[in-house]
C-alpha cells in the first residue's frame, strides 16, 4: 500500500482494519473547525454566565429563571460536546469505543432535556398569561425543582434503556477501527422520536399559540386602558407588562430552539446515520449546536438584569461580600 493510501486511513498502523478518513477539502475542513470551536467556546462561555448570575443573585431565584437555568446547564454541556463533532471532522473516531457511546448518550439525554425544559417553559408562561390569578399558588420553586429533576431522571433512564446494547458493548456496531456510531432499533428510534420530539414540540407549539392569543389581546386592552379583559377561558385576567414581556423573549427562544433543532431531526426522521457527514449535514448539525449559543444572547438582548448581571461578573464585583443581595 502506498504512502498516499495510508494516509487517507484513520489508523496507518492497522492497515486492513482501519478506518477511511472522509476526504474534506482543507478549506472546508478548516471553516467547520473554526466555526464549531467559536461556538463551542462562546457557548460554554455564555452559559456559565446565565448559570453564575441566576445561581449567584438572590433576586434571581424565580420560578421562570429556575427554568432558565436548567436550559443553560444543558446548553452549556452541548458546548462542551462539540469538541467531540471538532474530532469526527475528518470520520475518525480516536477516543476509544467506550467515550463513543458516552458521546451519543450525553447528546441523547442533553437534546431530550432541552426539549422538555421547553415544554415546563411553556407551562410556565401559558399559566402566567391564562391564569394570573393563580400562577403563585400552581407555579412554585419547590414545583419546577421537582419537575426539572423529574425531567432529567427521565431522560437519562429512557436514553440508557434505548442504548443498553451498546453501553454493553461499546463498538460492537462499528465496522472498522475508527468509527464511531450507534445501532437503536427502528421501533425503539420511532418511540424515541415521539416521546421526545413530536409530541414535545406539539405541546409547545399549541401552548404558545394560546399564550400568544391572550398576550395580544391582553396588550390591545392595555392599550385601551382596560384593566381587565375576559378571555374565552371564563377568567378574567390582569396581566403585568413584565409578565408579557417574559412571554414574548421566552417565545423567541423556543421559536428559535424550533427553528435550530427541528431539521436535525426531520434528518433523523427520513433514515440518516447518527453520525451525518456532508456539507449539508453539517450545515444542518452546526445548526442545531448553534441554538445553545443563542439563547444567552436573547437573554441579553431582552433582560437587562442579564447585561447588568454580565457587567457585576466581568468586573468581579461578584466577589464582593454581600454580593448576592444585589437588586438587578
Amino acid at each position: 500500500m502506498s504512502s498516499f493510501d495510508e494516509d487517507e486511513l484513520c489508523f496507518p498502523q492497522l492497515l486492513n482494519s482501519s478506518c477511511r478518513k472522509s476526504m474534506i477539502p482543507y478549506f472546508v475542513s478548516m471553516l467547520i473547525y473554526i466555526t464549531l470551536s467559536s461556538i463551542s467556546i462562546v457557548t460554554v462561555i455564555l452559559n456559565m454566565m446565565v448559570i453564575i448570575s441566576i445561581s449567584h443573585f438572590k433576586q434571581l431565584h424565580t420560578s421562570t429563571n429556575l427554568l432558565l437555568l436548567s436550559l443553560a446547564v444543558s446548553d452549556c454541556i452541548v458546548g462542551f460536546l462539540i469538541v467531540f463533532q471538532i474530532i469526527l471532522i475528518n470520520g475518525c473516531w480516536f477516543l476509544g469505543d467506550i467515550m463513543c457511546v458516552v458521546y451519543f448518550l450525553l447528546n441523547y439525554i442533553i437534546t431530550s432535556a432541552s426539549i422538555g425544559t421547553m415544554i415546563l417553559i411553556s407551562v410556565d408562561r401559558y399559566v402566567a398569561i391564562c391564569h394570573p390569578l393563580h400562577y403563585s399558588t400552581k407555579v412554585t420553586k419547590k414545583r419546577i425543582n421537582v419537575c426539572v429533576c423529574l425531567c432529567w431522571m427521565i431522560c437519562v433512564f429512557v436514553h440508557c434503556l434505548l442504548l443498553k446494547d451498546n453501553l454493553k458493548q461499546p463498538g460492537r456496531f462499528n465496522s472498522c477501527v475508527g468509527q464511531c456510531v450507534i445501532n437503536v432499533d427502528y421501533a425503539s428510534g420511532l418511540a424515541d422520536m415521539i416521546l421526545f420530539f413530536i409530541i414535545p414540540v406539539t405541546v409547545i407549539v399549541v401552548l404558545y399559540v394560546r399564550v400568544f392569543m391572550v398576550a395580544v389581546s391582553q396588550a390591545r386592552a392595555m392599550r385601551s386602558h382596560v384593566t381587565s379583559v375576559t378571555i374565552k377561558c371564563s377568567v378574567k385576567v390582569t396581566a403585568k407588562r413584565s409578565e408579557l414581556k417574559a412571554a414574548i423573549t421566552l417565545g423567541v427562544v423556543v421559536v428559535v430552539f424550533l427553528i435550530c433543532v427541528c431539521p436535525y431531526f426531520c434528518v433523523l426522521l427520513f433514515g440518516q446515520d447518527s453520525v451525518i457527514y456532508g456539507s449539508s449535514s453539517t450545515f444542518i448539525l452546526t445548526l442545531f449546536y448553534f441554538n445553545s449559543c443563542l439563547n444567552p444572547l436573547i437573554y441579553a438582548l431582552f433582560y437587562p438584569w442579564f447585561r447588568k448581571c454580565i457587567k457585576l461578573i466581568v468586573t468581579l464585583k461578584i466577589l464582593e461580600a454581600d454580593s448576592r443581595n444585589t437588586s438587578m
